[in-house]
């Protein structure tokens, strides 16, 4: 199955739609699977006196509250649906993370197959329960949690009832961005292990390879923000890939996923012909007369491997020639 990638738009359309449809052009033209978005009503997601996070001062107003920053990245219904159309012809699937519940009843609404949960959402329990009871398919972020917070809301999740099977957990920290020793890759593992539920991984780091790392070590969903110009004002400008990174993003991706192959080791089709190339035969180390006992003295190990395998070696030293051999001559 092939791994699903959501080139994170987030809120790097700066509130212009204009701009959103650039960054869905940008992710259909990498070959995402879906360009993902961020739905909320502000008044919904933050009160009036709520700080913004350090990143978000240091790339934007550093005076301006978290709630004056967000209303203007705001995405109205008709926005949605207007987003939504243009994906359907970019042939790329429109995704968007609600951030409260109004933004929750918006997107069932609009139809959206698959809910995406935000890491600061995992241990809000009416929010859970209110995804959970849609019964979609649904991925889980988990940035800043613990193993007991990703099982409190799994419980939820599934209680409300939605199927465990169509839930798919991601590892993420949430710091933006991400410093290399934070990330912790391995812990994507023991999610998995612990949860035996499909997993990924949503990643904040600057660059492409732990995405690709990621999906060495199993993932089946990965989740990247992008952006048409890491130097536009805005939170997440900064910690978002370019185009032309994220083209080579989804480009190693999908050459990770054709290299890891099978899990049988044999021979493949193209390596077949070079098999008697490059290994050896068993030869004769100088002229061998009929009736000679075959010894480490007159036999040796050369390319190519038209005759006798070497792994016959020991059956061959000790016996007697029945014809006679001159250099390099097969046995």
């Amino acid at each position: 199955m092939s791994v699903f990638i959501i080139a994170e738009a987030g809120v790097n359309h700066n509130g212009s739609v204009e701009l959103a449809k650039k960054l869905i052009d940008v992710a259909s033209l990498a070959g995402a699977d879906a360009v993902k978005f961020q739905t909320f009503k502000s008044e919904n997601l933050v009160a009036a006196s709520a700080q913004k996070a350090q990143y978000q001062k240091e790339n934007g107003e550093a005076d301006e509250s978290q709630l004056d920053m967000l209303k203007k990245l705001e995405l109205d219904t008709k926005t949605h649906q207007e987003l939504i159309a243009y994906s359907k012809s970019k042939n790329i699937m429109f995704l968007s993370t609600p951030f409260d519940l109004e933004s929750v009843d918006l997107l069932d609404e609009l139809g959206l197959k698959i809910f995406k949960i935000p890491s600061g959402e995992i241990t809000n329990l009416p929010y859970l329960e209110k995804i959970g009871s849609l019964n979609k398919e649904i991925v889980l972020s988990t940035g800043m949690a613990n193993m007991s917070e990703i099982s409190d809301a799994l419980n939820i999740l599934t209680s409300a009832g939605t199927d465990k099977d169509n839930i798919t957990i991601l590892h993420a920290n949430t710091m933006y961005p991400t410093p290399m020793k934070d990330v912790n890759l391995n812990a994507m593992l023991s999610i998995a292990n612990e949860f035996n539920l499909a997993f990924g991984y949503s990643d904040h780091t600057l660059g492409i390879e732990v995405d690709i790392a990621a999906v060495a070590l199993g993932a089946s969903v990965i989740e990247k923000h992008f952006t048409l110009d890491n130097t536009m004002s805005g939170p997440d400008h900064k910690a978002s890939l370019q185009p032309d990174e994220l083209i080579a993003m989804v480009k190693a991706i999908r050459n990770i996923e054709i290299a890891l192959g099978s899990s049988q080791k044999k021979p493949s089709q193209s390596e077949t012909p070079n098999i008697e190339i490059a290994r050896k035969s068993i030869v004769a180390a100088k002229n061998i007369k009929i009736g000679d006992v075959f010894s480490e003295e007159n036999l040796t190990t050369k390319r190519p491997a038209k005759g006798l395998s070497p792994m016959k070696w020991h059956d061959i030293i000790g016996t007697k020639a029945k014809q006679n051999y001159s250099l390099d001559d097969l046995i």
